[in-house]
């Protein structure tokens, strides 16, 4: 039971993946000023540094792991380290994700794209979650956040991307279901229009023959709110999953999006 005046995640380990930018360094900062200790993933040395360099400035703790999540041993290597290095994990946080490069046109694409979009998304969530589960079984606590999208609740542009947001929902709800008996929650977090890197507003345009003005306008016709959340809003709702006061939700599609498509 978290005591009054305790920080929501004290004494915690949490593991964030794609936590060098947007909505994943959001997330590890939000849980680092919460009081948990973050190993933070991605490919990226260099924005890595950055985020624990913010950590640890601000009186808190956290720790760089370069993986590909693309790769098993690669993808369950943040997990491992946190349990090497703290003796726990706590709370993990599946944000890597994206769309593959290539054809994805079900019509006339390769195969190879949508296999590599499901495995960055979907598989590589299921290897870490595996990885983390045992420990926090002996444990007798833990929370598992999965990072949708708009696209985990209806299709989107790329057949690859919303099969494998839908089945990161279906892994999610499975993963609820086996892990409740042992303190463990499971839960899918769903931003929308989100202001990342991953937004580019000129290649939509592109896609869509419009112009990069209109492409934006678009975006923000999309929200019941007319706007693009900013990746730090969606870390409350995280923190909140990641805590003891959170323990009631598991297996649940949560919406941080302001409305998406209503």
């Amino acid at each position: 039971m978290q005591e009054a005046g305790q920080s929501a995640l004290e004494d915690r380990v949490a593991v964030v993946t794609g936590g060098g930018r947007g909505i994943g360094r959001a997330i590890a900062l939000g849980m680092a000023q919460q009081g948990a200790t973050v190993v933070v993933s991605s490919r990226t040395q260099q924005q890595l540094d950055a985020v624990v360099a913010e950590i640890n400035d601000a009186g808190g703790r956290g720790v760089v792991v370069v993986a590909d999540a693309a790769d098993e041993d690669q993808a369950r290597s943040p997990v491992r380290t946190a349990v090497a290095e703290f003796g726990r994990i706590d709370v993990l946080v599946n944000n890597v994700g994206g769309s593959s490069g290539g054809n994805h046109d079900p019509f006339s694409g390769s195969a190879e794209p949508f296999m590599a979009t499901l495995k960055l998304n979907l598989i590589s969530a299921f290897w870490t979650s595996q990885e983390a589960l045992s420990p926090m079984r002996e444990q007798g606590y833990g929370r598992i956040i999965n990072i949708g999208s708009g696209a985990s609740k209806r299709a989107a542009a790329s057949v690859g991307y919303t099969a494998a947001k839908h089945g990161l929902v279906g892994l999610t709800k499975q993963l609820a279901m086996a892990a409740a008996p042992h303190g463990i929650t499971v839960n899918c977090l769903c931003p929308g229009w989100t202001n990342t890197a991953l937004v580019d507003f000129e290649k939509l345009a592109a896609a869509k023959g419009v112009t990069a003005a209109q492409a934006e306008a678009d975006a923000h016709s999309d929200s019941a709110q007319r706007r693009i959340l900013e990746p730090e809003e969606l870390a409350p709702m995280a923190v909140l999953l990641a805590s003891e006061a959170g323990g009631g939700i598991t297996g649940q599609v949560i919406s941080v999006d302001g409305g998406y498509r209503l």
